[in-house]
């Protein structure tokens, strides 16, 4: 029996190192490859101490367009009349477009190798490293919504937006035509591909610069006046930027670093985190920067801004273990930081809602163009 025994784990043993022996033959994964799990994120209280003190409304109810200040809404989230069609309401014109990067001076093209993502740097767990990204084409999509009473020759107030979001298309048609909003533009522009550090649309939406605005400037808008036969106006007052996510944190640099051009910001889930890349001396933690330093330590801008995060947004979704990579924090932090400084803005805390919650946007998205639009 003992034998038996001995037999067996010596088999055993003998497998173990041919497996061995395969994990070693086998191709290594480069260590650029490798990346934790995405964490499930916790579902968050919004009266969890720290956080900034809100305003619960009934469930279903959204905050008036025309109040600053925090509010929590949820759980349900059932679709709003404005976002869909209504009988009677005259429904606007969509033109779609493609820009190819060739034909950009701002932005050639940049892609990060399949399959491969940043490491932190060793001395600094705030700073990403990124050696895999090379230039790369793209195409971009561009929607564009003119509304019905829009009188040609006419400068018209605009709505710019990010991933090629058109969702707002449906409600203008309701809002304009309840005089809620202005009669206006909004133009959809599509990213550039890929997503986070090292892409092309990492380097648009997360880079803390004036550059996507200028590109949007010189580049997008004389292109949509053309196609669309559509003057756009140049008053600040009369031009808003939205996004969620990346493209929420975009809407806000565009602001942020060109008043000039905007004074209205609408944003879901923003990526107010340390995201950026390449890395700026300027702004080193990139959009955490605008609740850690920015904001604080700057006069106010006359920016007017309506803000989103959901109990279970993002958490620390990547290697990084900076402190700086938390949704609902971050976001919590920028309300605090607006109201400090006296801005006027309205910061929604959603229950029972994820990362730029579909159903959430459904429920919230008309009053906050409203909001957005108001104080003309």
């Amino acid at each position: 029996m003992n034998r038996k025994l001995l037999s067996i784990a010596f088999l055993i043993s003998l497998m173990a190192c041919v497996d061995a022996a395969r994990v070693a033959a086998a191709p290594q994964t480069p260590a650029a490859t490798t990346r934790p799990a995405r964490p499930t994120p916790p579902t968050r209280d919004p009266n969890t101490p720290g956080y900034v003190t809100a305003k619960e409304l009934p469930d279903g109810a959204n905050p008036p367009p025309d109040a600053d200040g925090n509010f929590i809404i949820g759980p349900t989230h059932d679709r709003a009349p404005e976002m869909s069609v209504q009988e009677g309401v005259p429904q606007g014109t969509v033109f779609s477009f493609t820009m190819k990067s060739a034909d950009s001076k701002i932005y050639p093209g940049i892609a990060r190798q399949a399959n491969t993502f940043g490491k932190v740097e060793p001395t600094d767990p705030a700073k990403l490293v990124v050696t895999t990204s090379h230039p790369a084409p793209y195409t971009r999509k561009l929607s564009v919504y003119v509304p019905k009473q829009y009188v040609p020759g006419t400068a018209a107030p605009f709505i710019v937006g990010a991933d090629g979001d058109t969702s707002s298309f449906k409600a203008l048609d309701n809002l304009i035509a309840a005089h809620r909003v202005p009669v206006m533009v909004a133009i959809a522009i599509g990213n550039g591909s890929g997503d986070a550090q090292g892409s092309e649309r990492g380097l648009e939406y997360d880079t803390m610069s004036g550059l996507y605005a200028e590109f949007v400037e010189t580049e997008v808008l004389p292109l949509v006046e053309t196609q669309c036969n559509v003057r756009l106006t140049k008053d600040p007052e009369g031009r808003a930027t939205t996004g969620g996510s990346s493209g929420g944190s975009c809407a806000l640099i565009m602001a942020w670093y060109h008043p000039e051009l905007y004074h209205r910001v609408l944003t879901y889930s923003g990526t107010y985190v340390n995201q950026q890349w390449p890395h700026n001396d300027d702004a080193p933690h990139g959009a955490w920067e605008f609740h850690e330093r920015l904001i604080p330590n700057n006069p106010a801008k006359p920016l007017r801004i309506w803000m989103e995060v959901g109990d279970r947004d993002l958490l620390n979704p990547n290697i990084m273990r900076d402190n700086m990579h938390d949704w609902v924090v971050a976001n919590e932090n920028m309300a605090r930081t607006l109201a400090a400084k006296g801005y006027h803005y309205q910061f929604v805390f959603v229950r029972n809602a994820g990362h730029c919650d579909g159903k959430m946007k459904q429920q919230t998205l008309p009053e906050a163009l409203e909001y957005v639009w108001s104080g003309r």
